[in-house]
């Protein structure tokens, strides 16, 4: 999001206090911070390896994935940040961002996200199986330039949260081709991916509508100004469809004998209702900007059940 530009870089991570602050800040641009935020990336891999038709895969593979997980999102807020950094400071919500109010650096921040990439790739070279390395590091790179492209969006399509969701989807294809080698994976990796977008689309446009009279008045774009007082009645429509997805995904693995018990199936349905429950309270006048953070917290949760619910349904 335009401003008044980057200061300079403090000196004063001479001393031990200074690397404190300093580390701090670098925490804060990469969102390590904000759990909430890691966690709703790395949910929609844990829907898509519990809807294998196997096994899910083993312990390493998960801590692999974890890792490059929050590599790719760390990288992602960075270079938000960059393209943002003059226009942050005039939203009142990433006014305070590292990069917006010159605590971190425009030379720290490209040296941090060439880390980050960097950790990525050592992820897909080195910690996935070696027969799915090739296939995975194709996919990784046809995600990146939608992870560096995504914070440009919103300068010129009015549905930049489109493209985030495109971006949240190779987090369901990248661990489907870490675990099977393959994309093979017909309709349960077909309904997964969708679900995924629709869902992210839906968490995403209620993000921006706390950015909606700043980015008026800036002159950005969002789905959540294109959709105007549309947005809630989508936004509620999305969780409903991303609901359906991930329940006609679990319902094939039912011919394969892998179906969900009904513990699975009660946990699906809560975290199904809460999803379209907190679509419908959008729409209710007068939210403040808190209510839409709040919103955002609770999709971790509810996407975070959806994903129980495939663990503890499968188990014998």
């Amino acid at each position: 999001m335009a401003g008044s530009a980057v200061g300079k870089e403090s000196n004063a991570a001479a001393g031990p206090a200074g690397f404190g602050a300093d580390l701090g800040a670098w925490l804060q641009l990469l969102r390590w911070d904000k759990p909430s935020g890691r966690l709703i990336l790395l949910i929609p891999a844990g829907w898509s390896l519990w809807l294998l038709p196997t096994t899910p895969p083993p312990a390493s593979l998960l801590l692999a994935l974890a890792l490059g997980g929050l590599a790719v999102s760390g990288a992602g807020c960075i270079a938000n940040d960059l393209w943002d950094r003059r226009i942050d400071p005039q939203v009142e919500r990433t006014r305070r961002r590292p990069l917006a109010c010159g605590r971190v650096g425009v030379g720290t921040a490209l040296a941090l996200l060439t880390v980050c990439l960097g950790l990525a790739l050592g992820v897909v070279l080195w910690g996935l199986p070696a027969g799915s390395r090739g296939l995975c590091l194709l996919l990784a790179l046809a995600t990146l330039p939608l992870v560096l492209l995504y914070p440009s969006a919103k300068r010129w399509f009015g549905y930049p949260q489109l493209v985030l969701a495109l971006c949240w989807g190779f987090a369901v294809l990248i661990p489907w081709a870490a675990a099977t080698g393959s994309l093979a994976g017909g309709w349960p990796l077909a309904l997964v991916w969708l679900a995924t977008l629709l869902w992210t689309f839906g968490f995403d446009t209620v993000y921006a509508m706390a950015d909606r009279d700043d980015d008026r008045a800036i002159g950005v774009r969002s789905s959540a100004l294109s959709l105007g007082r549309r947005a809630p009645q989508v936004v509620t429509l999305c969780y409903l469809a991303a609901s359906l997805c991930l329940a006609a995904a679990a319902l094939t693995l039912t011919a394969a004998g892998e179906g969900l018990n009904l513990l699975g199936w009660g946990l699906a349905a809560g975290a199904s209702l809460g999803m379209v429950r907190a679509g419908v309270l959008l729409q209710r006048p007068g939210q403040s900007r808190g209510a839409f953070g709040r919103h955002f917290r609770q999709q971790v949760w509810l996407g975070g059940l959806w994903w129980l619910a495939l663990v503890l349904g499968r188990l014998a």
